[in-house]
């Protein structure tokens, strides 16, 4: 662990007393306040500039009290905590009535997971002597990149003030947000996969024997799972790699700077900055937020992404790049019809 215990007790201290820490999980780096403290998870929201209606997920020490948290488990949600936590999993669950609902959005559910990696573990055991909850979002401004590296998190907000501290735990394992799983509803609505991550509906059919559903029009709204997230501020196109060279060439010819992200071998001269992200949904997984913040960063008209697979591995990464792209979904076309 790169952190120091003294830093991890200086950490937990400003979360007690309803200030903010940047911190690593296995996933993303997140900004991190007492869980129930709205006034404290308010400075979340505004540092983030973060719609107060958009929840956020509780972070727990692995000895945590979940039925401190949340009015009913099902049996469900205990075999996948047994089976995933710690780990990359959010589970949906009703909200307890004690909990104040700034951490929800104003819902009756919440969104808790505990964290795998060293430094969230340690912190989250120094907090309120483990009895406690950090709610925690991506540590970066809303719908922006998710940062994987303290780095990134001292890039996107500068000497803010607002943030008591910045844990450096190395780069994040897993690289894309947790896979977050509705249970809020199980009587009636069974597990509803709300954004897919490092854990598969495979993996979660596996274990409580029944594939989760798709989203439904009146699931809880979660972390994340907005159409428009994830985005770096020049436009992302995706291409299929069947259209990638003819695209490049087109774009050549019209003058545009390209910045690009693949993970299969092509001929990179005609970019200004590009990236070999690995052809493993893991390893893609792992280098995509860094690549998308250094591609965002070479002052490229657009950032030129080719499609990954279309399976069930990549759904994870598919999603992330999806988002990223929404807001600039015609932006290819827009491009091909300017001169020069």
């Amino acid at each position: 662990m790169n952190v120091s215990e003294a830093e991890i007790r200086q950490a937990a201290l400003i979360l007690e007393s309803g200030g903010l820490v940047a911190f690593p999980t296995e996933t993303v780096y997140g900004l991190g306040a007492d869980a129930e403290n709205p006034a404290a998870i308010a400075k979340i929201y505004a540092v983030k500039g973060r719609p107060s209606d958009h929840p956020v997920i509780v972070h727990l020490a692995p000895e945590a009290d979940i039925l401190y948290w949340a009015e009913d488990v099902p049996e469900a949600a205990r075999k996948l905590i047994d089976a995933f936590w710690p780990g990359p999993l959010t589970l949906i669950l009703r909200r307890a009535a004690h909990i104040p609902d700034a951490v929800s959005g104003g819902q009756d559910s919440i969104g808790l997971r505990c964290p795998s990696h060293p430094v969230a573990q340690a912190l989250l055991r120094a907090f309120k002597n483990g009895k406690g909850g950090v709610a925690a979002p991506s540590a970066n401004r809303f719908g922006h990149v998710s940062p994987t590296t303290a780095q990134h998190v001292r890039d996107e907000f500068g000497e803010n003030a607002n943030i008591g501290a910045i844990l450096d735990g190395g780069q994040s394992e897993v690289g894309i947000e947790s896979t977050i799983l509705d249970l809020s509803r199980w009587d009636s609505h069974g597990s509803v996969l709300l954004r897919p991550g490092h854990i598969s509906a495979e993996r979660i059919a596996e274990v409580i024997g029944v594939s989760p559903k798709a989203q439904d029009a009146a699931a809880p709204r979660a972390s994340g799972t907005l159409d428009a997230h994830y985005a770096p501020r020049t436009p992302v196109a995706l291409v299929t790699p069947e259209q990638l060279d003819a695209t490049l060439k087109q774009l050549k010819g019209l003058g545009k700077r390209i910045a690009l992200m693949q993970y299969s071998a092509r001929d990179l001269a005609d970019t200004v900055a590009h990236f070999l992200l690995p052809a493993s949904h893991a390893g893609y997984a792992h280098d995509l937020y860094a690549a998308l913040r250094a591609l965002d960063a070479a002052n490229a008209d657009m950032i030129l992404v080719e499609m990954p697979p279309v399976d069930p591995a990549w759904q994870g990464v598919n999603d992330r790049l999806r988002r990223a792209a929404y807001d600039s979904v015609d932006v290819l076309d827009r491009i091909k019809q300017t001169k020069s």
